[in-house]
């Protein structure tokens, strides 16, 4: 099995392993995708996609708290 792939595999599955993994999935898929088209660097697109996309999905749901809480 070549490195790559092992390690993406290794990457999704500790991603669907966790519980708190939202939005990493989809991030993960597009980053690849972006990461093969720019010179053929899919595993590290995945990566930077999975953690930009996380973490966007983390801000996301402490806005939605924020505007909850200024709702009571």
């Amino acid at each position: 099995m070549n490195m790559k792939a092992l390690a993406l595999a290794l990457m999704i599955a500790a991603a669907a392993g966790a519980a708190d993994a939202r939005g990493c999935l989809k991030g993960a898929v597009i980053g690849g995708v972006a990461g093969h088209i720019a010179h053929h660097h899919a595993l590290a697109g995945a990566v930077i996609g999975c953690v930009v996309s996380h973490h966007m999905a983390h801000e996301h749901d402490r806005r939605l708290a924020l505007q909850a809480e200024h709702r009571r």
